[in-house]
């Protein structure tokens, strides 16, 4: 069996997790330039030492409530072809070693955002640990016109 290492954060109180070799570094969220038309998920831009970085809401993203005021949202910047993207994420949690033996794939009854944007999940002592497939929460509508 093989293993892997997964990057780990809380939305919503729900914890999820991405593979750690799709993370370039993990910051404090900083308010970005709002993009004119851009779909709902994309919060703005930000300058990254001189790269300018999309910022991806992921409560958005993943249809959940929007933060309450005043919370203290990080940033997990991956690692794309494209160049580097910013997730909004509630708060970070530890880097966990994981057996392949503890994943189930997700189930075919889980629709919306979830069940297209989550690829299965780990099963942890005290918890679910929904794994994220970052291309698919990459790839976005555009914004609806209204």
């Amino acid at each position: 069996m093989t293993a892997d290492q997964f990057c780990t954060f809380t939305l919503a109180g729900q914890h999820f997790g991405i593979i750690v070799d799709d993370v370039q570094e993990v910051i404090r969220h900083r308010p970005g330039s709002r993009v004119p038309l851009a779909p709902a998920a994309v919060v703005g831009l930000m300058n990254l030492r001189g790269r300018i970085v999309p910022v991806i809401d992921l409560r958005t993203r993943l249809a959940l409530p929007p933060q309450p005021a005043g919370a203290e949202p990080f940033n997990v910047v991956v690692r794309t072809k494209d160049g580097p993207k910013a997730l909004v994420v509630d708060d970070i949690g530890d880097v966990l070693t994981l057996d392949e033996g503890t994943f189930e794939p997700t189930p075919g009854t889980v629709r919306g955002p979830a069940g297209e944007l989550v690829r299965g999940a780990h099963k942890l002592a005290d918890r679910l640990l929904l794994i994220l497939d970052v291309p698919k929460v990459l790839t976005y509508a555009p914004a609806a016109a209204g």
